[in-house]
């Protein structure tokens, strides 16, 4: 039996600096942030891939919430793809951002801050808002493009759909490359990490990979061909080529949650990318007893992008995640020479 060869141990640092990784090679990295209660330091872990020719800088970061896991195996498998001796620029994954709430398999961090609510952090704040603060400063900082993956939460699920800043022009033909099957117009204005991202000047788009704490094999293969779409459209590597899974992507100019304002069982109707006309009867509650006490419509004509599936229901639980103004697409692979992915908000 051949054994796989041994990389070298992680390097443990304070700080990403690209030069430490020579080029034409990989090196892993613990990145120290804080310290713990006994003192002992929170590592986040890196890889970098530092290419044999110039180019862009491309960072990937997954788990920022810690339940949203197939954003880690989507990394794993790009690097093992990765020939850093005919790569264009460089490729730093973050395998883990939120390293407390994902051994806590919780979507905060330890303290119950949401870091993707947070960012770019505070050095003098809470323990949240200072690990925020670090990643930003000493991680963030490198990228020139960014793709941060997340999945839906406790109870929810999503569609594989992707959230930019649509009249951007370099954020759109990122959230087109990703071939997802929905687009929602969201500009960066509030304290996710893509926003940080993008008050650095850096090029960010949030993809959400389905489901929460599983590992989910389609969507993982999906957001592994959105990654190498962006490294083939950047000329980061040599050879290949853009491809679509998904011909017809839905773009839509907004979107919003509705929630309920009663509690019991909830009985959401339509499946995730669902399309639905206004007064569609979409949920209901009954009490314990099997009694209808609410029923709920869609406020428009929408498509759904994501829903709760835990039928324990708080009043003020979420229903559906509407995305508004549906257009049909087409694959970035049909646009004319010099076509603007920008063009469909314009």
């Amino acid at each position: 039996m051949q054994h796989a060869a041994v990389p070298p141990p992680a390097a443990h640092v304070s700080k990403i600096d690209l030069s430490d990784t020579q080029k034409g090679t990989t090196q892993r990295y613990w990145v120290h942030l804080v310290n713990n209660k006994l003192g002992f330091p929170m590592r986040v872990p890196v890889m970098v891939a530092r290419g044999a020719y110039d180019g862009p800088v491309l960072g990937l970061t997954a788990a920022i919430h810690g339940n949203e896991l197939n954003g880690i195996p989507v990394i794993q498998r790009c690097f093992e793809e990765l020939d850093p001796t005919t790569l264009h620029g460089t490729v730093v994954g973050v395998l883990a951002v939120n390293v407390p709430g994902l051994l806590l398999e919780q979507r905060a961090f330890n303290d119950g801050a949401d870091l993707n609510r947070i960012a770019p952090g505070d050095p003098k704040g809470t323990g949240a808002q200072v690990y925020m603060y670090r990643f930003v400063h000493r991680i963030l900082q490198n990228f020139e493009l960014h793709i941060d993956l997340h999945t839906a939460s406790f109870g929810r699920v999503n569609t594989h759909y992707v959230r930019a800043d649509m009249k951007n022009e370099k954020t759109a033909r990122m959230a087109r490359l990703q071939s997802p099957e929905i687009i929602v117009h969201n500009p960066p204005s509030d304290k996710t990490l893509r926003g940080a991202a993008a008050e650095f000047g850096i090029h960010s788009v949030t993809v959400e990979c389905r489901d929460p704490l599983r590992f989910q094999g389609g969507v993982i293969e999906h957001a592994l061909d959105g990654i190498q779409n962006v490294m083939v459209d950047e000329g980061m590597v040599p050879e290949g080529a853009v491809s679509c899974p998904i011909t017809d992507t839905v773009l839509c100019s907004s979107s919003a949650w509705t929630y309920t304002d009663e509690g019991g069982f909830l009985w959401v109707f339509p499946t995730s990318g669902k399309r639905v006309k206004k007064g569609d009867k979409v949920a209901e509650v009954r009490t314990v007893f099997g009694e209808v006490t609410r029923t709920y419509h869609a406020p428009d004509d929408a498509i759904v992008v994501g829903k709760s599936h835990n039928p324990l229901n708080q009043t003020g639980s979420r229903i559906i995640h509407y995305g508004f103004e549906p257009q049909a697409i087409p694959c970035i692979t049909d646009d004319e020479p010099g076509a603007s992915s920008a063009r469909f908000l314009a």
